[in-house]
């Protein structure tokens, strides 16, 4: 997993409308980075609302949010539509960015074990080095953790 002081990797995904984003294009400005497990699941909705909701905090402070996870286009666009996100999510199916982040790896649900993403949110800095990484993050108050930092 990328830690404190990394810089980002130079990666792609498409967006919930088709558009591809590119991590380099957000150069000269802070990143909120969030990677969660599958989209309208209880705990990436608490987590992503509770983001969107905060959005204009969050940009007070110079932030601009990107969410990741594996889910296909079609479902991030969903996803993004029912609770009216305001920044992009990214269908990252190939899992390039998970992997390169370092998010991907076995979990355990229910006795289960299973490779899934590890709900992770990076800072990021204007010129691409991550500030702080948030590995315990609480969905209903992600944005006061991240704004506590």
């Amino acid at each position: 997993m990328l830690e404190k002081g990394d810089q980002i990797p130079n990666v792609a995904g498409i967006d919930q409308n088709g558009k591809e984003i590119r991590l380099e294009q957000f150069r000269g400005k802070k990143l909120v980075i969030f990677f969660y497990p599958k989209a309208s699941t209880p705990g990436c909705t608490k987590e992503a609302c509770n983001l969107n909701d905060y959005r204009k905090e969050l940009e007070r402070f110079g932030y601009q949010i990107i969410g990741v996870s594996a889910d296909s286009v079609k479902r991030q666009k969903n996803f993004s539509d029912k609770y009216e996100f305001q920044y992009p999510l990214i269908a990252d199916e190939n899992k390039e960015i998970i992997q390169a982040f370092g998010v991907w790896g076995p979990k355990k649900f229910m006795g289960k074990e299973y490779q899934g993403i590890h709900r992770t949110t990076f800072l990021v800095d204007e010129n691409g080095i991550i500030e702080e990484v948030i590995k315990n993050v609480k969905t209903k108050e992600h944005a006061q953790q991240i704004l506590n930092q």
